[in-house]
Parts: structure tokens; C-alpha cells; sequence
């Protein structure tokens, strides 16, 4: 008896607590609204006014985006200390389009930022209560390593943009409410994902019943489309599956021999492009006497293009064959789970399927038309089974139309062919522009060869402005640098270059500079031209650059390479274009920037930082990705400024402007003094012997130093023993990551820049290495293309970015190029065949034609035969001012008898230099 009422004792104990526990906690009624304070991003309009509720006060933030991407933010100091478990709960109402609604909790630093967002939404006209658990609160950003909420100083209320436009977003009774502890293990997030559910499945059934990507394994894929159609872009997956458009479903092809499905996982499987490098590419399928060609390419143009799908079947037996090809439509992108940037990958659910005897159209939009009749349509759900199963026991569930509200139908096509010995099958599939129809051909085979070889004229003409000569052996460089040049013309989204079609599906300033420079180099002056008049006049009128830009319009986030970006872009399209109308077009916008580059400037010469590292440089920011966190005093940001500055220098020279000319060349002259004398700063503070990353950090980054060789010059005016020892410490860990020595998990090969870095060292003996490391990375191999993270374990899963990453292929471009001819910024000559390996001369050697430089066009052959070095340019180039350089290619000092067009010449500091055109330079043999 006394033990029970004890223990009713303790129960009432426990529930007084509880409901104790769970009393809401007033943290705001806001009576008092001059606590807060109303802010708006970069051209961003924001204002705040107190009204009255029933039951109080509320504050409404009434904001105009004014065609920019960014925030409209309300902002309080509030300390707060958090329980272990609570809610945090207010009341919203108000009229907007849809847009990003965020409550952001900031600590003491303001570094660390939690936050819960809705995305997409739009408040309604009565007020509403949104409560945010501790599970929907997460972690923004910040360089706490303890990521978990206890106090903060600080909180905020933001509109960001979604679709922008202006609008009022009023709040009211801001309450804190403990709870009871959380269930142990209780998920961070509440509901299982459907990629989590079909991974699940996945995990069930027989390796290729699922896509790679959903079976535990790196899956990779490549780019395919027409030029400037980033938007309406399709993937070709290494296993054959097509997504037919940005996040969207996917046809993937199965083979049914009697009882046996033959599908990605029991196959040998390889890939190819035509000719090499166009970007229409095929996965080949070879099963025994079996082999099946996907085959996919798009016509047409932006405004209007195709989707077109060949699959041929061979029979390389000396019997006739007869099997089932099944062309699946299934609600998978070939984007995988693992992706999660921006276009989260994995399913892309098909709700609806509808087939009319002549197209299957999916989910009431898009249509699949089958140029040839197939002899069935089947359809299914889960619930019945896996579908490729189903068709592997015989079952053809003949459907017109299906509907599945979970998003998880799949059809198939059912061809039922008959392959003779040593013969193939053709079979064509069409999937149209959203809104167009299609009427299949009558000759279906002729019409699709047709079309795939207009489009491949049409590739060949744009990706063959420049030719590369190389020694057999090195061909798949020369293809890959055709590859490249398409990758970065099918990620542009019209005048917009864009580094991805997926996770990188926005425009950033930082690619789209050095793309500007591959592009140019490669003969697209138009497609620059295009971009800069595009970019520039996203220009915020403070004179700053936005980072990026996307839909929403400018991106307010400071990153301080984005001024001197600009700027170069507008100067390399200047070189290369000589279009003086249009550089006076682009003028102001450069005028501004440099008006805001000094104001920058500005803000870290203050008295007070005279004595420190960061005297002098640019603001601390986030462009460098490493730095995310928190934001650094970044060399990247300095070295791209003062490019900037230099190129002004040219442009209000070239404009006549000798004011302003005068007047930035005494900025940039003072700004790289304080860059020389932080850099020597840090190296002392940090004790290092490189040139470090980041002031505060003292960090080792050789790639993000590349940036200060090329394009910025500063090989004459940085410290000589620490620019050769940053890539000397580079090369050493390289060597031992390559050998095996060290182990590495992953890497980004934005590493390529350093082969240009090692070029302008004269480290030509090393370059090899690195050409090899590097090419064997292109994932496959035969599409002449690099992720933006390629890991060691190549089916380990992970994020990889986007494939062919643009702004990667333009990396490894720029340093190809680089090895045949690059301009010497101290005195403006054309360095030839610095970065050629000696090996690749003999025999027929190498050779360059239409380079395209700022003095014209360069081509020349440099090979050596019987002992001999033969150098032949051809008139035609505008002879820069300090002519065209041949450095000695051999190691050791040169000893031979030279004779330039039939006269000696001797070589000065290991080089020589021509001045007229045409020359021939024969380097004898030593007698």
C-alpha cells in the first residue's frame, strides 16, 4: 500500500514537471519595435512597421527585390539559452511571391549560424502558427566544430529570394516552449526520403535490376544537348540510361533472351564518342556474341531541340538471333542519390503514364516517340514488382494508360527482334521539344542517320578552329581539348556560361572568367561576347559584382574575386576581339568596379591594421570554397584583384582615357605593394616557407596560388624562393600521392591549373607526370571528361559534381594550351613549346595551327629529325613586342650552331627570340 502511493506520488511528481516543462515562454510580443532593425541585400529595398493584432503587436518587413537575388531581413539582438529539447514557435501573415522564408539563430561571433527554412513559401492574408522543433533547426554554417544549439546572441527573420518580386511578411509572438527529453535515437529528419525507399528496394534485388547509383555504387554519366540549352540538357549514363531533360526521368534499355534479362551489371560495357571527341556519345554493351549500341544526340536549337536515341542491336555470331530489346521509361535520373547540390539526383517520380499506339507521353508533358512500332507497351507499379523482373518470367502487363500516386510507374517499349548472323538491328527513339509535336519518318533508319550527320558537321565546325599535332601516343589530348570546348558550350544556358547543368546550374563570374579564356584561345570570341555583355550589367550600383547569377538575378554574397574577375573577362574579350565599340559599351561597368575595388581597399588601410598582415588587402570573404565557414583574407581574392586592376590599366589606355589609366596604374601599384609586404608578413608569422592561402590561415593551396602565374604575371615581383618552393611542395606530395606513398581519398581536378604554373617555372621535364596522373581521372576515359571531385576508390559513392564540369574543362584547356604558347606578361611575347616534353619532338614532332592570341592567329611544327630541331612559323600573326620566344627544350645549357631563316643566331638566357615572319629556326647538331 505504501509502495503505490509512492509511486502515484512520483507519478504526479513527474507530470507537474512535464506540464511545467511545456509552458511557452514569451521570447518577443513585439511591443517594443525599435528593438529590430529592417536590411536588404545589395539593391534590395527593405522597411519595417509596427501594426496591431487582436491579441497584440505585430511587425510586418515589407521588401522590393528589384529584379536581384538576395534577403530581406528583420533583425534583433536576443540572447538565448536553449533546452535540451523545445520549440520554437511565431505567428506569420502576409502577401508575396513565393519565396525562401528563413529564422536564422546567430551566436555571439555571428560565425555560427543555425537555422529552419521553408522553402517556396507564401504566407496567407490570416495569420498562421509555424513551429520549428529541434529536429528542423540545423546547423547553416559557421567554424564551431560543435555544431549542436545552446546559446545564441542573435536572431533574424529573411525573405530570400525564390522568385523575388516585392511583398510584406509580417510576424508576431515569437515563443520559446521546453519539452520532455527527445526519444532516444529520435531521426534528425522526420521522414524517410523516397530516394531512401528505393534504395531500400534496390538493396533487395539482383545487382542491375537498378541503376548503379541506387545499388551502392559511384555511378558516372556525361553532358548531351546542342549548344546554349543547358536548361533542356539530357545525361547518357556509363550504362547506357538517358534522363531526357534536367532532373527528369529516364529510359534505360534491357535485353530479354528467353528467361535471362540481360542488363548493365551482366554485361562488359564500354563507352566511345564520334570521332572522338565529338559530344555524341554511345555506350557499348557486349554480352558473348551480343552487343548493343546506345547511341544519343540532340538537333536543333535552343528555342527548339530534339532529343534522338539509336539502339543497335548486333548479332556477331554466325547464328540468327532472336531476343526481346526492352526501352524501360522508368522514374530514376541518371543524376544519382549521391548528388545533392542544387538538383537533388535520384528519383524523378512518374505519376502518370499514357500511350496512344503512337507516343508515350509521361506525367501529361513530355512525349517518347518510337520512330519504328514496337510490338508491345507494358506498364506497372512496385507494388506488382520490379518491372524488369516481371518481363524476365514472361509476364507483359499491356496497360493504355497508368496512374501511381507514389511517383514509382515504369513502362517499358517491347521490341521483338530478329538479328541475322554477322547483321544488326536499328532501333530509334525521339523525344521532342515540350511543346512541339513529331511525326515519325517513313524511312526511319535513313532519316536518323541523317540527322546525326548534320549534327556531327555542325560539332566538327566549332570544335576544330584550332588543331593539335601530337605524337600518336598523345592523341586523346587532342581529342580531349575538343571535348572541352563542347563541354562549355552545352553548360551554357543561352549567353550564360555555367560550370554544370545540375549542381552548378548557375552562372558564376569566377568559371566563367578563365572559361572566357579557353573559349577565346579556342576561336568563340562571339560566345564571350555574348557572356560579358550578358554579366556585366548584373552589376550592383554600389560598382560590386555579383558573384553569381541565376534566375532569381544577382547574388548579394561578397566574394571579392568577382571584381577583378570581371574585368578580365571584359579585357580577354577585348584583346582577342579588338571591338573598341563594344568595350566603350562595357566602360561604365568597369569604371564602377574599380571605384568599388578602392573602396575595398580602403576599408583594411586603416591606422589601426598598419601593423598587421592584412593591411592593405581585400576584405575577408567566402569565394574561396575552402573558406566557406568562415570567411579569410584570401591571396585568391588579391591576385584576381590585381589583375583587375592591370587589365584597367590596358583598357582606359586603349579608350584613350589617360586620366583614369594614370589613376588605376597608382591603385594597382600600391595595391600590390601592401599583397608583397602581407604575403612576406604572413610567412614570417606563420613560420612557413610558401606562399600561403589565406593571411589568417598561413594555409599551403598551390592550385589556388596558380592564380597569381596565370593569368596574373606575378612571376617578377612575388619572392622568389617562395613561389619556387609553394610548387615545389606541390610536386613532392603529388609524387608521392601518384606513387602510393601517400594516401589521398579524393581530390578536385581544378589541379590542371598547375600544370600551366609548372610551365612558367620551366619545369618541363615534370610536366608528363601530371598529363598522365590526370588524364587516367577522366571518368570514363573515352568521353574526354572530369567530375568536379574524383575520388580514389572509383565506385565509392560520393558527391562528385557535375559531369563534364565546364569550368574544369577549361582548367585543363588554358594549361594545354599553355605548353604549346603563352604570353609572358613582362614583356608581352609569345613563349612557344615551354611545356612540350623533348621526347614528343622527334619523328613528326608537334605543331599548333589557328591559336588564337591577341595578335592574330599562331601556328608553327617544331620537330627534330636526324639530330636536328626544325622550327617553322608561318606568316600570318601580328609579331608581339617582344617576339616569339623558343626556349631551349633540351636539359642542359644549348650548345648548338642555330641558324634562324639561314643566318646564326646565339641564345640569350637559354632562349631565342623572332621578330619577323615567316621563320624557320634550324638548331644543328653540335660538331
Amino acid at each position: 500500500m505504501r509502495s503505490c502511493r509512492a509511486l502515484q506520488f512520483v507519478l504526479l511528481l513527474l507530470l507537474g514537471t512535464a506540464a511545467h516543462a511545456t509552458t511557452p515562454q514569451t521570447l518577443d510580443d513585439f511591443s517594443h519595435p525599435t528593438a529590430w532593425q529592417a536590411s536588404g541585400t545589395d539593391d534590395i529595398s527593405a522597411s519595417l512597421r509596427s501594426i496591431d493584432r487582436k491579441n497584440g503587436k505585430a511587425l510586418c518587413l515589407d521588401f522590393n527585390f528589384n529584379g536581384v537575388s538576395g534577403g530581406a531581413t528583420l533583425r534583433r539582438t536576443l540572447p538565448l539559452t536553449f533546452p535540451a529539447n523545445y520549440a520554437l514557435s511565431f505567428d506569420v501573415r502576409g502577401t508575396m511571391p513565393p519565396n525562401d522564408l528563413q529564422l536564422k539563430l546567430l551566436d555571439a561571433s555571428g560565425d555560427n549560424v543555425w537555422w529552419y527554412r521553408r522553402e517556396n513559401y507564401q504566407p496567407g492574408a490570416d495569420w498562421q502558427t509555424i513551429t520549428a522543433q529541434r529536429r528542423d533547426i540545423e546547423s547553416a554554417w559557421g567554424p564551431a566544430k560543435d555544431r549542436t544549439l545552446r546559446k545564441t546572441s542573435a536572431i533574424e527573420f529573411t525573405v530570400y529570394a525564390g522568385q523575388g518580386g516585392k511583398g510584406t511578411l509580417c510576424v508576431s509572438h515569437l515563443r520559446l516552449t521546453p519539452l520532455p527529453p527527445a526519444p532516444a535515437g529520435e531521426p534528425a529528419v522526420a521522414a524517410v526520403t523516397p530516394n531512401a525507399l528505393l534504395l531500400q528496394q534496390a538493396q533487395k534485388a539482383p545487382r542491375g535490376v537498378y541503376p548503379r547509383g541506387f545499388s551502392g555504387e559511384q555511378s558516372y554519366w556525361t553532358l548531351v544537348g546542342v549548344d546554349g540549352d543547358a536548361k533542356h540538357s539530357a545525361l547518357l549514363s556509363e550504362d547506357g540510361a538517358v534522363e531526357v531533360r534536367k532532373g527528369g526521368w529516364s529510359i534505360e534499355p534491357m535485353l530479354i533472351d528467353g528467361h535471362q534479362l540481360i542488363d548493365w551489371a551482366t554485361v562488359k560495357t564500354t563507352q566511345s564518342l564520334l570521332d572522338g571527341y565529338l559530344p555524341m556519345p554511345t555506350v557499348h554493351w557486349q554480352s558473348g556474341e551480343l552487343g548493343l549500341d546506345t547511341s544519343v544526340f540532340a538537333s536543333g536549337t535552343p528555342a527548339r531541340s530534339d532529343l534522338l536515341l539509336q539502339y543497335r542491336l548486333r548479332n556477331d555470331g554466325a547464328q540468327t538471333r532472336s531476343l526481346t530489346l526492352a526501352l524501360l521509361v522508368r522514374p530514376f535520373q541518371v543524376n544519382p542519390p549521391t548528388q545533392f547540390l542544387n538538383t537533388p539526383g535520384g528519383i524523378s517520380p512518374i505519376h502518370d503514364l499514357a500511350w496512344d499506339g503512337r507516343s508515350l507521353q509521361i506525367n501529361g508533358g513530355l512525349r517518347v516517340v518510337p520512330l519504328q512500332p514496337p510490338a508491345a507497351f507494358v506498364a506497372g507499379t512496385d507494388a506488382a514488382g520490379a518491372l524488369p523482373q516481371r518481363l524476365a518470367r514472361g509476364e507483359q502487363p499491356r496497360v493504355t494508360s497508368l496512374h501511381d500516386d507514389i511517383g514509382h510507374a515504369q513502362s517499358a517499349l517491347l521490341y521483338r527482334l530478329t538479328v541475322p548472323a554477322h547483321a544488326s538491328v536499328t532501333v530509334g527513339l525521339v523525344v521532342p521539344s515540350d511543346d512541339q509535336a513529331f511525326q515519325p519518318p517513313h524511312d526511319a533508319a535513313t532519316w536518323l542517320q541523317q540527322q546525326r550527320e548534320q549534327v556531327a558537321a555542325a560539332w566538327r565546325e566549332k570544335l576544330n578552329h584550332v588543331s593539335l599535332q601530337l605524337p600518336a601516343a598523345q592523341q586523346a589530348l587532342a581529342d580531349t581539348a575538343r571535348s572541352a570546348q563542347a563541354q562549355m558550350l552545352l553548360s551554357r544556358d543561352g549567353h550564360a556560361l555555367q560550370p554544370g547543368t545540375r549542381s552548378y546550374a548557375r552562372t558564376w563570374i569566377r568559371d566563367g572568367a578563365m572559361m572566357t579564356e579557353a573559349l577565346l584561345r579556342s576561336g568563340h570570341a562571339d560566345v564571350v561576347g555574348e557572356f560579358v555583355h550578358w554579366y556585366a550589367p548584373h552589376q550592383f550600383r554600389s560598382g560590386k559584382v555579383p558573384c553569381c547569377v541565376d534566375a532569381r538575378g544577382a547574388d548579394p554574397v561578397p566574394e571579392n574575386d568577382s571584381q577583378g574577375e570581371l574585368i578580365f573577362a571584359i579585357a580577354e574579350w577585348w584583346r582577342y576581339s579588338h571591338d573598341r565599340a563594344g568595350l566603350q559599351q562595357l566602360w561604365p561597368q568597369v569604371e564602377r568596379t574599380l571605384a568599388y575595388m578602392d573602396q575595398l581597399r580602403a576599408s583594411e588601410r586603416t591606422a589601426t591594421q598598419k601593423t598587421n598582415a592584412l593591411y592593405g588587402l581585400m576584405p575577408a570573404s567566402i569565394s574561396h570554397e575552402g573558406y566557406s565557414a568562415k570567411p579569410m583574407h584570401s591571396y585568391w581574392d588579391d591576385f584576381w584583384s590585381l589583375v583587375g586592376y592591370d587589365d584597367a590599366v590596358q583598357l582606359a589606355t586603349a579608350l584613350g582615357h589617360t586620366d583614369e589609366a594614370t589613376r588605376y596604374a597608382e591603385s594597382r601599384d600600391q595595391f600590390r605593394a601592401d599583397l608583397h609586404a602581407s604575403i612576406l608578413a604572413t610567412v614570417r608569422q606563420h613560420g612557413i616557407d610558401f606562399i600561403p592561402g589565406a593571411a589568417e590561415l598561413g594555409d599551403f593551396d598551390p592550385t589556388s596560388t596558380t592564380i597569381a602565374l596565370s593569368p596574373g604575371d606575378a612571376q617578377d615581383w612575388l619572392p622568389p624562393a617562395l613561389l619556387q618552393q609553394t610548387f615545389e611542395r606541390y610536386w613532392q606530395g603529388f609524387v608521392a600521392r601518384g606513387g602510393g606513398t601517400k594516401t589521398w581519398d579524393d581530390y578536385t581536378p581544378y589541379e590542371w591549373r598547375n600544370v600551366a604554373a609548372f610551365v612558367r617555372l620551366g619545369w618541363r621535364e615534370r610536366v608528363p607526370q601530371l598529363l598522365n596522373f590526370f588524364m587516367a581521372d577522366r571518368r570514363p576515359a573515352a568521353w574526354n571528361q572530369w567530375a568536379e571531385v574524383v575520388g580514389h576508390d572509383p565506385r565509392k559513392p560520393r558527391f562528385v559534381g557535375d559531369m563534364p564540369h565546364a569550368w574544369i574543362a577549361s582548367d585543363f584547356l588554358r594549361s594545354l594550351y599553355d605548353m604549346f604558347a603563352y604570353e609572358r606578361g613582362r614583356d608581352h611575347a609569345l613563349v612557344l613549346a615551354a611545356g612540350i616534353p623533348a621526347a614528343w619532338l622527334q619523328g613528326q614532332g608537334v605543331g599548333i595551327e589557328r591559336l588564337r592570341t591577341p595578335y592574330g592567329e599562331l601556328s608553327y611544327t617544331l620537330r627534330e629529325q636526324d639530330g636536328s630541331l626544325e622550327l617553322r612559323i608561318p606568316a600570318g600573326l601580328n609579331v608581339p613586342p617582344g617576339g616569339l620566344v623558343l626556349p631551349w627544350p633540351y636539359a642542359g645549357m644549348p650548345l648548338s650552331y642555330t641558324l634562324l631563316n639561314g643566318l646564326p643566331v646565339a641564345w640569350r638566357d637559354g632562349e631565342i627570340a623572332i621578330h619577323a615572319l615567316p621563320a624557320t629556326l634550324r638548331v644543328e647538331p653540335q660538331l
